[in-house]
């Protein structure tokens, strides 16, 4: 019968799965803003752009919080990290539920994105380390299914209990799951010693791979490319293609259905075929976002488009968090934090310059546009990744539960995980 960290051959641990729903909460509060700006903008006396720098600001949080966190906690326990983190989302989700200021709910958010960045980088180190080399991919699939999944059920969810509640109650929600979920993961994470069997020193010596700064770029832009067209969606579904703005929670669930899709397709994919996977999928994500700026007129096509955007976009980010991770070899926590950072760092980037392209001569479309050059340009680092070659070290720090009475020796002992038999396919 398989443990909280092993599970039968060929089967994921059931530890990923108890991540992935951690995830789900990350993910929900991440991307229901997009539902509730308007509401937001006026409740909080700020325009929509404005109101869109709460998610601005909940990336850069990540961006700085996951790898500081990562290193702050690289000494402690797996499960005190990841419940200090709900206990942290928890608190900040109900100060910005009590305030009346922009100013607190945008710090609110900050606050909350450090503990977020501090769980998804243990979090990814955790389950890459139980599924082993051969399932690496598929584990960070499994687990970033909760951030997609959040977007099929988290964020209509919440966005059709903004439009009755006021954009407080999916706060107020978030905060108590958060709770609960802290008394989950504290059931269910093994008890285990230190937090890492490497030093700071390796952590940061790992950084040296260029061919991991290569997967951090796609990272940046795959994802400033998506949430570039997402983070303004609202406006451009209700002004531009007609939708009323009761039916906009739809889209974002037919969103968060191709976002779940090409999560499990890049986790299928990636582990044999990386760099086929992720080309493909950064280019038919340019396309479709360039075929958004006309077509979004129509209601049916715009549905289409943005289910599409979701499903080739999301396609790319298991497949570079896996190959970070490998390139990192025996030193993948504060990698995993970087990965998380880069993606936030794309959320960011282009949700800032989707804002401002709002505000121009291009309107609605403009975020559009944004999306279409940063997915364009993903491939650039793909390319050059693919011509490097994507085999290497595939040794993975094993996180083994340790007594706390282990001698120094064990502490310090390196096991590698056993690589896989078929290395991945440099194609």
């Amino acid at each position: 019968m398989p443990s909280a960290t092993g599970s039968a051959p060929g089967r994921l641990p059931f530890v990923v799965r108890v991540l992935a729903a951690g995830t789900f909460l990350m993910g929900t509060t991440e991307f229901v803003i997009a539902g509730l700006l308007p509401e937001m903008a006026a409740d909080l006396n700020v325009s929509v752009s404005q109101a869109g720098l709460l998610i601005t600001a909940f990336a850069v949080g990540m961006i700085v919080g996951g790898p500081t966190m990562a290193m702050a906690t690289l000494r402690l326990p797996q499960r005190h990290t990841l419940v200090g983190a709900l206990a942290v989302f928890a608190l900040g989700h109900a100060v910005a539920a009590l305030s009346t200021s922009f100013t607190v709910v945008l710090t609110a958010r900050v606050v909350t994105a450090l503990a977020t960045g501090a769980f998804w980088a243990v979090g990814f180190v955790i389950a890459t380390t139980a599924a082993g080399p051969a399932l690496s991919t598929r584990a960070v699939g499994v687990m970033m299914g909760g951030l997609t999944l959040a977007n099929v059920i988290g964020v209509p969810i919440g966005s059709f209990v903004g439009q009755y509640t006021g954009w407080r109650g999916p706060f107020w929600a978030l905060a108590v799951l958060a709770a609960l979920a802290a008394a989950f993961v504290g059931r269910f994470i093994p008890r285990t010693g230190q937090r890492a069997e490497v030093s700071v020193r390796a952590e940061v010596r790992a950084l040296k791979q260029g061919r991991l700064w290569l997967a951090l770029g796609a990272a940046v832009l795959i994802m400033g490319g998506v949430m570039a067209t997402y983070t303004y969606i609202t406006p451009l579904l209700t002004d531009r293609a007609g939708i009323p703005a009761g039916a906009v929670p739809l889209v974002l669930i037919a969103f968060g259905i191709g976002a779940l899709g090409g999560t499990a397709i890049g986790g299928r994919l990636g582990d044999n075929r990386p760099m086929v996977t992720t080309i493909t999928a950064s280019a038919a994500t340019s396309l479709i976002l360039l075929a958004l700026i006309p077509a979004s007129s129509s209601p049916v096509v715009a549905v289409v488009l943005v289910f599409g955007m979701a499903l080739a976009g999301f396609t790319v980010n298991p497949v570079v968090t896996s190959l970070a991770v490998r390139f990192a070899g025996d030193a993948p926590t504060l990698t995993s934090a970087l990965t998380t950072s880069g993606y936030n760092t794309g959320i960011a980037a282009g949700s800032l310059a989707a804002g401002r392209a709002l505000d121009s001569s291009l309107g609605l479309t403009g975020p559009a546009l944004v999306g279409a050059v940063f997915a364009a340009l993903t491939m650039l680092p793909l390319i050059a990744l693919a011509l490097r070659g994507t085999a290497g070290s595939s040794r993975i720090v094993r996180a083994a539960a340790r007594s706390s009475t282990a001698p120094p020796s064990a502490a310090s002992s390196e096991t590698p995980a056993a690589p896989p038999t078929t290395p991945p396919s440099t194609a």
